[in-house]
Order: structure tokens, then C-alpha cells, then sequence
């Protein structure tokens, strides 16, 4: 059965099918699609989850060895598939094909395939999920459509957009669903929820124009000290909400923790996707990754924490030069950290 996006959620509280595959180009629906099936499956009773990833000389035997094997802590499991930008090929299709002609009850298979053309949805072992399980394609948005997604990212956000709000949102980003979800979220941690007018937008634009908030994880992830430096200086003098700093410094974060993590496994370039990193930045990231240990970055996600206490008042100290010292600590390495080396 081949559904669309928006069909996604009502689908999953019908019931549950034994296979998805959730294939695109569009980063940020593919990510909350494969997050809904997860969230389902794990109300569901599918408590276990097994990750197998296509990575050159994967063995497609592990897929129905992860079927036939029985879970040793639940009933129920989720088999997660990733086949990345690769070709699955023959062995590929003929395995995940057998699958579908075949699921275990006590097993759900959800199938990731970002670089899935759409002549490749005529394919035999497509028409096998297609006939057992549920398909769908995420597509880019534009036009109209993209101004009600971002009216409903708001109001799911607990933001409430006035006339035109989300059609200037949706003008300022070009089509870029991530970059649209980030500017709902630092709208929402710098109005707080409830009524947002077109001059509150206009202003928080303008307030980034001046000062980008991601020109500083940039600069920490670059390894420019001098920039950090200049940047929280510029945010502080600008105004700029001491959340919203935290925010894309903890978001940077755990994501560069997370991608750490992954390079111990041999997991990098699919760990990359799942955090939507650009390509653009990818370079910048595994620089960053050769002088940042993952104890560091843990550390400093941390160290986030505090600074989050501080901004609510929780917590004695100055945030912004908390935020300062954890901008310097990512862009200086695992030697920062000493009283003498803060900001």
C-alpha cells in the first residue's frame, strides 16, 4: 500500500503492517516518518531493535538471520534496515523480496532508503513491500503546500502564526525543511508558545541577519577561537536570547557526539545522514572529529546542562559566559576545560 506523507500518523493508529519503506530525497520527512514507525512500533510491543546497514560488502544473509533469530529480551522486534545512497543489487533484492514473502509475526522490518529513484519503486522487491507492507515516498514541498507546513510545524510547536507569519517564514527558507524546523524552534524558545505576528517574525529575522546563530557552531566546528570570540560577543551585545545560543550549541553537540560514537563502529556515513549533515559540512565535521574525543564532547554536552540551569535561574553563574567557555572548549579540543583557558 503506497501512502503519502501526511497519512502516515492516522495509518500507524489503524495498525501496524510487517513492512515499511519510507524513501526520498527530503531529509527532514524522511527522519519524522522513520521516527513515527519506531515510536509506533515500540508501543506496539516491539520493544528490541536491530540496525543493519548497507554498507559495501554488507552480508544480506544477516537480514533473515535477524528475522529467524528469536529476541532475548522481548516477544516483539524492530528490524531496521538502512540502505543509505547504495545500490541494493541483486542479493539485496532477492533477500529483502524472500522477506516479504515470508514476515514473522513477532517482527516489524522498516526499510530507510533515502537514495531510492523513482524509477526504482517499479522493482520487484518494491512490489513486495508494496503488497504486505506500507510504502512511502517523501517529496519536496513548495509553493502553497510548504506555507501549511510551516503553519502546522508552528502550531504543533504551540506557536500560533497571524496572517501571512508562515508565508514569510516559508519565503525566508527556500524550500529547506530543516532550516524552516530550526527557525520554528528559535522562534519558540525566543517568543515562548502562543500568538506570533509578522512583526515579531520580521524582528527575529532581522536579529539573525546581524548575527547567525549557526556562524557560531560553525567557527567552534572550524576550530576559530578568535571567531567564537567575536560571535558570543556580538550575540551577547545583540540581545540575543541566551537560549537560543545553548540550543544550537547542544544540538551541535550531541550531534557530534553521536557521530563520534558511530566512527568507533564503523558507522560514520550513516550516522552523517541520520543527523541530517550536509554534505557542504561534512568535511568540517570529520576535521572536528580528529581533534574531539567523544569523552570531550560528552563532557560538554553536559556542561549544557548547567548552562540551561543558569539561563532559568536554577544555578549561581553568568550563562553567557558559560556558553562562552563551552563555544571555546568545542572549537580548542579535549585540552579546554582549565579556569585559564575560558573566554
Amino acid at each position: 500500500m503506497r501512502i503519502q506523507h501526511e497519512q502516515l500518523v492516522s495509518s500507524l493508529k489503524r495498525s501496524l503492517a510487517p513492512v515499511y519503506l519510507i524513501c526520498g530525497d527530503e531529509p527532514l520527512q524522511l527522519g519524522d516518518a522513520a521516527a513515527a514507525v519506531r515510536d509506533a512500533a515500540r508501543a506496539g510491543g516491539y520493544v528490541e531493535r536491530e540496525l543493519l546497514e548497507n554498507e559495501p560488502g554488507f552480508d544480506w544473509g544477516r537480514l533473515a538471520a535477524a528475522a529467524d533469530a528469536l529476541s532475548l529480551f522481548a516477544s516483539r522486534k524492530l528490524i531496521e534496515l538502512r540502505l543509505g545512497r547504495a545500490r541494493i543489487g541483486r542479493d539485496g533484492s532477492e533477500a529483502v523480496g524472500a522477506y516479504c514473502r515470508n514476515p514473522a509475526e513477532e517482527n516489524l522490518l522498516l526499510i530507510l532508503a533515502p537514495g531510492l529513484e523513482r524509477k526504482d519503486l517499479k522493482a520487484k522487491w518494491v512490489q513486495e513491500v508494496d503488497r504486505v507492507g506500507v510504502v512511502l515516498q517523501v517529496r519536496r514541498i513548495a509553493g502553497s503546500r510548504l506555507v501549511a507546513w510551516v503553519e502546522h510545524r508552528m502550531r504543533e510547536r504551540g506557536v500560533r502564526p497571524g496572517p501571512g507569519v508562515a508565508a514569510l517564514l516559508a519565503e525566508q527558507v527556500e524550500g529547506n525543511l530543516l532550516a524552516a524546523a530550526q527557525e520554528v524552534e528559535k522562534l519558540r524558545l525566543l517568543y515562548g508558545e502562543g500568538d506570533l505576528d509578522r512583526d515579531r517574525l520580521a524582528s527575529a529575522i532581522s536579529d539573525s541577519a546581524r548575527f547567525d546563530l549557526f556562524d557560531l557552531t560553525d567557527a567552534a566546528v572550524n576550530g576559530d577561537r578568535a571567531r567564537v570570540y567575536r560571535i558570543v560577543k556580538g550575540l551577547a551585545s545583540e540581545g540575543t536570547a541566551p537560549a537560543l545560543v545553548l540550543w544550537v550549541l547542544a544540538r551541535e553537540l550531541r550531534m557530534l557526539a553521536s557521530v563520534s560514537h558511530a566512527a568507533q563502529r564503523g558507522g560514520i556515513a550513516a550516522a552523517l545522514r541520520a543527523h541530517g549533515v550536509w554534505e557542504s559540512r561534512q568535511a568540517a565535521v570529520l576535521s572536528a572529529l580528529k581533534r574531539l574525543s567523544t569523552g570531550h564532547l560528552q563532557d560538554l554536552v553536559v556542561r549544557c546542562a548547567l548552562a540551561d540551569r543558569q539561563i532559568k535561574g536554577y544555578a549561581n553563574g553568568d550563562p553567557w559566559q558559560e556558553l562562552a567557555a563551552i563555544a571555546d572548549a568545542l572549537a580548542n579540543g579535549p585540552r579546554i576545560g582549565r579556569e585559564s583557558d575560558r573566554i
